[in-house]
């Protein structure tokens, strides 16, 4: 299974992105118990911004919280964030991550995939 997140870009402060993060490959074979988009930005640690698990409930960073969405769509195997009233703060690399496990010869094996980064900036 592979995720390939696309969808950032150049946006001045107040502007509005849409990431999309699409899974493709064997998605039949691994349950997936929550899709998460992180952020890095340069010399920081990379940081959890927004949690969407198998049932539905979400969680956001206290500096997005009210700004920004995450969302699915189970028909296109695809995780989206709205990101809205961007600030220059918000600029980094984003990543989309699914954590999911999968049941084998009765053995459960976790684990965590990783999309590519998709470059996000806001300009003041």
């Amino acid at each position: 299974v592979q995720l390939q997140a696309s969808g950032g870009g150049l946006v001045q402060a107040g502007g509005s992105l849409r990431l999309s993060c699409t899974a493709s490959g064997s998605i039949s074979s691994i349950n997936i118990n929550a899709m998460e988009w992180y952020r890095q930005a340069p010399g920081k640690q990379r940081e959890l911004v927004a949690k969407l698990t198998s049932g539905g409930s979400t969680n956001y960073a206290d500096s997005v919280k009210g700004r920004f969405t995450t969302s699915r769509d189970n028909a296109k195997n695809t995780v989206y964030l709205q990101m809205n009233s961007l600030k220059p703060e918000d600029t980094a690399v984003y990543y989309c991550a699914a954590d999911w496990r999968s049941l084998r010869d009765g053995t459960w094996t976790v684990g965590r995939l990783w999309g590519q980064g998709t470059q996000v900036t806001v300009s003041s």
